[in-house]
């Protein structure tokens, strides 16, 4: 019997939310084919199954989350038969043991008095001890339903199970979850539901929201302090998990950073010229950024060592490069979906993908396997023209790139008599973190003097036919 836990779904991923089960109990399910929908911080995708067989146990249901690594369900070979549903509180008859009744609120969970629900039991005890008529004890049990259906009812108590993209979205815009009315599974409420309510608070006339917030909160709203003071901003949890996958980087691997200037005068030319064309035909602009992962795959060529990973006191060399590409999320996070194998892409195909990742990574439409695997990183902040970057490296990788800022400015050029004289060329830095335990400061600087002059002389016109 193979047990389907919840997968990696992401570097900075710890938790997600059972969105739908696509299979049921008693189905058939084959390996890879669509088992289950999942919500994360990053990723909203569906899930294939680890195996192939019969779903046999559901362990979570719809609308819990768990951490990565939880058991999620069971499936068995085709041949077994299916085992019985996971959860059959529900099958007693409801009046012959009256003091199970509160089982069913245990389960759900939203039971805001316990104790009223403890002394309900003697009560029905005690009504059933003076003599076998069973008129006292039916009549006992209408005080104890009741209460269980108020702790039930989604107008009383909230649904407290919000998927993290939900949490995230009530957080950053100060919404009271009970206000909304859940369109998900038994009232969840969905990241619809909370778009629905920021759409209408945009197209609603600017008036002064501090009526809305409660007269009393342990914790201020951001917006709620007094003229003059500091803003008190409690950090998201996608912040709070980058966080400790940054500092847990640092201190891991011992950083370096080496940088190089490059003449990128030969791709601007080729850029210029195929502008209006390739936004034509690809419905996108032609950035730097293609024409450097293209590069970049070429010097891994001859510099193997930089597509590679720690695992304990080993180097381990990979063969494809698995490209990372770092993904600004509106400024609350980062994500690196992964262009696979990209030693065999030209530049056209690695342009798409890259496109179409950072797309989808943005609309939260990309799947475990789109995020995870890379072999090597390159972020790209050089679009708001930054200098250099120190990039951290992304674990358990040895090197990520910084691409950045790159502007015409003032060289010095040779002519074909041999002379010098000064252009005005597209110059930027290509600035690589790497981890001095794989390899040593040489090594890094081949690499990188090997990229450039790929990026200086290589026949850009040609490769973008």
């Amino acid at each position: 019997m193979a047990e389907v836990v919840l997968p990696q779904l992401g570097e900075t991923v710890t938790e997600g939310t059972i969105l739908r089960w696509i299979k049921q109990v008693g189905e058939t399910v084959g390996r890879d084919e669509p088992l289950f929908e999942i919500s994360t911080e990053k990723v909203d995708s569906e899930v294939p199954s680890p195996a192939s067989g019969v779903l046999t146990k559901v362990v979570v249901a719809e609308g819990e989350t768990v951490e990565v690594g939880a058991l999620l369900a069971y499936i068995s070979d085709s041949a077994e038969a299916p085992a019985p549903e996971s959860v059959p509180a529900e099958a007693p008859a409801p009046e012959s043991v009256p003091a199970e009744a509160p089982a069913p609120e245990t389960q759900a969970g939203p039971v805001p008095e316990p104790a009223d629900a403890a002394e309900a039991q003697p009560e029905t005890a005690a009504a059933d001890e003076p003599a076998p008529v069973p008129e006292p004890a039916a009549a006992a049990e209408p005080a104890s339903v009741p209460a269980a259906a108020e702790a039930e009812s989604p107008e009383r108590s909230p649904p407290r199970l919000l998927s993290p993209v939900v949490r995230r979205l009530v957080n950053e815009h100060g919404i009271d979850v009970a206000a909304i009315s859940g369109s998900g599974v038994g009232g969840r409420v969905t990241r619809a539901d909370v778009e629905r309510v920021i759409r209408k608070r945009r197209s609603a006339p600017t008036a002064a929201p501090a009526p809305q917030r409660p007269a009393a909160q342990a914790m201020p709203e951001p917006r709620e302090t007094e003229a003059g003071s500091p803003r008190i901003v409690p950090l998201s949890s996608i912040r709070k998990t980058i966080g400790r996958h940054m500092v847990a980087s640092k201190a891991t691997s011992p950083h370096v950073l080496t940088a190089v200037e490059v003449d990128f005068e030969g791709v601007e030319r080729v850029r210029r010229k195929a502008r209006a064309a390739w936004r034509n035909e690809e419905g996108f602009s032609l950035t730097y950024l293609p024409f450097i992962a293209r590069a970049t795959c070429d010097a891994i060529a001859d510099f193997p060592h930089l597509n590679a990973s720690i695992d304990g006191t080993d180097l381990v060399v990979h063969r494809s490069v698995h490209l990372a590409v770092a993904v600004d999320l509106d400024f609350q996070g980062l994500l690196a979906p992964v262009v696979r194998d990209a030693e065999t892409k030209r530049l056209r195909a690695i342009a798409r993908e890259v496109v179409d990742l950072a797309a989808r990574a943005r609309a939260k439409q990309l799947t475990a396997a789109e995020v995870t695997g890379g072999t090597f990183t390159i972020t790209n902040p050089g679009q708001y023209g930054t200098l250099m970057q120190f990039p951290i490296i992304n674990q358990p990788q040895v090197a990520i790139l910084s691409t950045d800022g790159i502007a015409r400015r003032p060289v010095v050029v040779t002519g074909a008599d041999g002379g010098e004289a000064i252009a005005i060329h597209s110059v930027g830095v290509l600035a690589l973190a790497w981890d001095h335990r794989a390899f040593d400061g040489a090594y890094v600087a081949a690499f990188l003097d090997r990229l450039r002059h790929i990026v200086q002389t290589r026949d850009w016109e040609a490769e973008i036919l």
